[in-house]
């Protein structure tokens, strides 16, 4: 007799994977659902269920790194794109020095830092990977990173508002510092893989090197991602499309052409297409704005739970427990220390921000797919003991997740810097140039009626005009004379007008 589960005991290449595609996806729709009541990530919730469903769970065996590398690399390329299009240069352009600074130094600082703690600490408790000053610098720097999938999903999806311009300066951050870790990353790898007697006979050449590559990659990444941001804008305002979805999959075309052309020139392709992101997104004539953030919103929530599920499949719960020890003795020394001295550090010459508010930037140091997904390179190059860096890493994540990612609203409640957001507009599929006004919506409410039932009764403030009333499942043209009964929404725009 075939057993329901049965499926699942197969590999991930079976001929039953899209079944278990839509199985998965439903049951952590369903999940992320329960968790919220309690505040747990979604992206915590996702890690956990392919865990389950993994070889030591249901039985799914999927330990194909290269292909989760190429997996997540995808889908870090949309989420990161989606995060730069919503990106305001507006709010972030006072904090864009404090950002840049903490994407680059801080990073390093944190590399040093943490470098530091395990070779001088962690060392005797992670094997082979604790031979060298070397092992012990990638694997700080697979974790340096603040990871960009978890902080916009945490601000996001808790529809946080942060005071002292906090929200834009964790965002650039968090979307910024990916390129930076990654490089490091790679950059390590290939030093280690290409033969440490080099290293020990030059370091001050291999130093030197690695910085010219630094410098390098992220020119072209930066001079790639504007100019394609800029050739882009032009497009953008000239072509005409037959409707909202085509421009959304041309912007998307966009981004995988800046992020490739980058890599293809030597230059760092995440740094370009963040770049190219924020300057699409910064558009005033973006074409079906509004359509095509919720098109990329979509997929962002698709790639992350894509990226987690998967990175949650290669996860062996008893090949962990012989890392969990230096897990938590670095993961905690990176929440509680690390990550505070190096933003501590950084943030020196900024005397704007509060000591509060610098508390909360240290507290919000979330790790996830970013540093579990950089630690599959080294298992890719075959480094000795990279199946402790992933294993270590992944603990890590976890860990991070839930001390950080479930305490972060309390956390900033507990310093007075969050105050709850304004309620989504609805204004019903309209959508007007920013330079004409502002939608916003309204209820009438009974004492509004007391003076007069009719639009004209209202007595709305000069600039203000009634776009459209939408009236149980009904939208009506609104006119002076037309009666208004308790309940109705009003959509009003706000703007000059010559009168």
């Amino acid at each position: 007799m075939l057993l329901p589960l049965s499926i699942f005991s197969g590999g991930i290449h079976s001929e039953n994977f899209l079944l278990l595609a839509s199985v998965l996806v439903f049951v952590a729709i369903i999940v992320t659902k329960v968790g919220a009541r309690f505040g747990a990530p979604a992206l915590l919730l996702f890690l956990i269920l392919g865990m389950v469903v993994g070889k030591d769970g249901l039985g799914v065996e999927f330990t194909d790194y290269e292909s989760a590398e190429s997996i997540g690399h995808f889908a870090m390329t949309i989420i990161l794109f989606s995060g730069g299009l919503q990106t305001s240069l507006k709010e972030t352009r006072p904090v864009m020095k404090q950002g840049i600074m903490l994407s680059t130094l801080g990073v390093f600082l944190m590399v040093l830092i943490t470098g530091g703690f395990i070779w001088w600490v962690a060392r005797p408790f992670i094997g082979a990977l604790g031979a060298t000053l070397l092992g012990c610098l990638l694997l700080a720097a697979v974790m340096a990173s603040t990871d960009s999938i978890s902080v916009f999903s945490v601000l996001h999806g808790k529809r946080m508002q942060l005071r002292e311009n906090l929200g834009p300066l964790l965002e650039l951050e968090s979307g910024s510092n990916d390129p930076m870790a990654y490089l490091l990353t790679i950059l390590l790898v290939k030093v280690l893989s290409g033969g440490g007697e080099v290293v020990t006979a030059h370091p001050s050449l291999t130093a030197l090197t690695v910085l010219l590559l630094f410098v390098v990659q992220v020119a072209i990444g930066f001079g790639v991602g504007w100019l394609v941001g800029a050739g882009s804008r032009w497009l953008l305002s000239r072509i005409h499309l037959p409707g909202s979805a085509l421009y959304a999959i041309l912007i998307m075309s966009i981004a995988f052409f800046s992020n490739g052309i980058a890599s293809l020139l030597g230059g760092n392709g995440l740094l370009a297409l963040y770049v190219t992101a924020i300057r699409i997104g910064n558009m005033k004539d973006l074409p079906c704005r509004k359509d095509v953030l919720k098109f990329f919103d979509g997929m962002t929530w698709l790639m992350q739970l894509l990226m987690f599920l998967v990175l949650g499949l290669l996860a062996r719960p008893s090949q962990m427990a012989s890392t969990l020890l230096p897990a938590l003795m670095i993961g905690a020394f990176m929440i509680l220390i690390a990550r505070p001295a190096s933003v501590f550090l950084t943030l020196l010459p900024f005397r704007g921000l509060s000591f509060k508010a610098r508390l909360l930037v240290s507290w919000v140091g979330l790790k996830g797919s970013g540093p579990i997904l950089f630690a599959l390179c080294p298992v890719v190059a075959g480094l000795e003991g990279s199946a402790d860096i992933f294993n270590i890493v992944f603990g890590i994540s976890l860990l991070s997740l839930l001390a950080q990612g479930m305490t972060l609203l309390p956390v900033a409640k507990l310093l007075n810097l969050s105050f709850e957001s304004d309620p989504e507009v609805e204004t019903y599929g309209m959508e007007i140039p920013e330079e004409m006004g502002l939608l916003r919506d309204h209820t009438v409410s009974g004492e509004e009626l007391a003076a007069g039932a009719t639009l004209r009764d209202l007595s709305l403030p000069h600039g203000i005009r009634v776009v459209m009333v939408k009236r149980d499942d009904k939208f009506l043209v609104p006119h002076g004379s037309m009666k208004l009964i308790e309940g109705d929404h009003l959509l009003i725009m706000m703007g000059e007008t010559d009168d």
